[in-house]
């Protein structure tokens, strides 16, 4: 359960990171609140995963998949720039993130 627990963090740590922008180009208290809520509740999340896996493995799942999470959404939400060697280097998150799942204990 701790690693759905992780998965539902990893979302809730890319929509955050991506409202950041929208919130940035939208001035309202409405979307400045929403990151704000966002982050307790990625927060929440992320410690609740803890509790039944080792703090390191869980964050490193949680900011490498979110860092891949938020450059994949900026490119379909924002119109951002991937180049072919920073892909490679997102795969190789995911294979370190993989690697950490496969070996985790817990």
């Amino acid at each position: 359960m701790s690693w759905v627990i992780l998965a539902v963090a990893v979302v809730t740590e890319i929509c955050w990171a991506l409202s950041l922008k929208w919130a940035a180009t939208h001035a309202s208290w409405q979307a400045s609140s929403v990151p704000i809520v966002l982050s307790f509740v990625n927060m929440g999340l992320l410690a609740l995963a803890m509790r039944g896996l080792p703090a390191g493995t869980a964050y490193a799942v949680w900011t490498g998949l979110g860092a891949v999470g938020v450059i994949i959404g900026g490119v379909f939400l924002f119109g951002d720039r991937v180049s072919t060697i920073q892909a490679g280097f997102m795969a190789l998150t995911v294979i370190g993130v993989v690697g950490t799942k496969l070996f985790a204990q817990g």
